[in-house]
Order: structure tokens, then sequence, then C-alpha cells
């Protein structure tokens, strides 16, 4: 690289389904920067093996140091936030992110990095002495969160339903955007696929507004109960408004949100660009 960047880090620290000749599990250090979007440049990638006895913030510290001296000779910038997906996590890693001065964002949009592990868990892992094949334990079911109402700096006046092609959302990395948040479209889908989603309007605080939505990391939107809700972070659920029971439900071919979930794609790309602020509960356009 000709110069240093900084993308932002998604960090996963979490045990593998490999056995070690101790009998206990291999836990594992990836990092991963985040792709920016429509470049072309390499992602930073970070690999390293803790043994089960050592699992705590000291040595994820150490790891952490090491992340960053492999980063800068490789010429990026130290990254401007850690994004870490896993909630039981959380506070270990919290803790060795703030000796070295680095941000944690608790976020599901560590999409860069769970592509990643699934490919480590089909290609790599594997082939490893102590691989557990077969089915592990799920994990448990997540509780799912209250939906509570969007603060009042991220309210708009009014919002309606949108609809883009996916390749408009092909392009969207050359659109001008003051907080973006594109996400890695998936491959082989027709350029014509229409993406659902939602426009939010205001008079007077568009730039305000999308920097709220940026900041709460939108994972997608979806419809429970005839709200709309949008989901982010790591468990929050936000109510953006009350929906008529006709467009609430999922089996009326009429209704915008026929398939009942939206795209995730929509939450970060719609949602960020055409939000707009105000007070009082959302009216649909």
């Amino acid at each position: 690289m000709s110069e240093a960047w900084a993308p932002d880090w998604e960090l996963d620290y979490y045990s593998r389904p490999i056995l070690e000749s101790d009998g206990k599990k291999r836990w594992e250090l990836l990092i991963c920067s985040t792709p920016a979007p429509g470049s072309n440049a390499e992602d930073f990638r970070f690999v390293l093996a803790c043994p089960a006895s050592s699992v705590n913030s000291i040595w994820l510290k150490q790891a952490l140091e090491q992340a960053l001296e492999a980063s800068s000779a490789e010429g990026y910038g130290r990254p401007r936030r850690l994004r870490c997906w896993r909630g039981s996590m959380r506070t270990m890693v919290q803790r060795a992110a703030e000796g070295l001065g680095l941000e944690l964002v608790p976020s599901r949009r560590c999409y860069a990095l769970v592509s990643w592990l699934q490919e480590r868990e089909r290609s790599v892992y594997p082939l490893e002495e102590g691989y557990m094949a077969g089915p592990l334990a799920p994990p448990p079911l997540p509780i799912r969160a209250v939906s509570v109402p969007l603060p009042e700096a991220a309210r708009g006046d009014r919002w309606a339903w949108a609809t883009l092609p996916l390749a408009a959302l092909a392009e969207a990395a050359e659109w001008e955007m003051g907080f973006s948040g594109l996400v890695p479209l998936p491959a082989g889908l027709d350029p014509e696929t229409p993406v659902p989603g939602i426009r939010l309007f205001s008079a007077t605080r568009a730039l305000a507004m999308a920097g709220w939505i940026a900041g709460l990391e939108p994972v997608r939107l979806a419809i429970a109960d005839q709200q709309l809700i949008l989901e982010a972070g790591l468990e929050d659920r936000w109510l953006l408004t009350n929906l008529p029971e006709q467009e609430a439900a999922p089996n009326v071919p009429s209704s915008p949100a026929v398939t009942n979930v939206l795209c995730p794609v929509v939450s970060a790309i719609v949602l960020p660009m055409f939000a707009v602020t105000s007070k009082a509960p959302l009216h649909k356009s």
C-alpha cells in the first residue's frame, strides 16, 4: 500500500470446534478489516490461537497489540473502531480495547468476519487434528428485547415505503453520502431484483437524522405485531411506527412488506440516505 488507511476492524474471540491435546477446546482470535465499499484494496486479516487456560482480557490486549503491529507493517492505519458481535464476549473485549485506546462497537454488522469464519469452518478447521466433526450444540436462542421508540433526535416527520433495484445499490459506493453504511451484496442475484425498505423525511434535519440512524448500527427492518421495527446493534429493537393491519400482514400481496422481513441491505442504505428528523410519531407519507 502506498499510504496507510484506517478501516474499522471486525473481531471474534471465541472457541473453535477443535480439541487440543489437553482435551480442551482451542480458542482463537480472528480480526479482519471492514472492506471499503467500491474499493479493491486488500483486506487486513489476523489469526492467533489462544490456549484455553489463557482466555482473558490480558491475553487479548497483548494479541491486539500484535495485530496493530502487523497491520502497521502492512501499511494500514490504526483502526477507527472494533466491532464485536458476540454478546457473551463483550466485557472481555471492552477491557482489552480500552487498554489500547480503541473504541468498541457491539454490533452484528460484522459481515466480512462472519463470511471469513464460515469459510474457515468449511475449509480450515476440518483439516486440523482434533477437529470435532458432526453437529455442535446449538447456541441458545437470544432473548428478543422489547422494542422502544427511537430517540427523539432520530425521529422523522413522515415515512414511505421505498424500493431500489439491486443494480442501483451496487453502484451506491459512488454516491455522495454523509454517513455511509453499505453492506456486501449477495452474489448471483438478478440486478433487477427489487430491494424493499423505507424512507424517512423531515424538513430541517436530514443530516443529523442520518448520523443518528448510522450510529445505531442498523441491521435489518422487520414487522412484528403490526409494528415496523429497526433491529440494530447486538440486540436493540427500535420502534419506527405502527402499521395498519393490511400492511403488517405478510400474506397480503399488495403489501410492500409481503416478505415480513425486509432486506438487511435497506436499513444500512435507504434509512441513512433519506433519514431526517423531527419530533412526534412517524406519519406515512
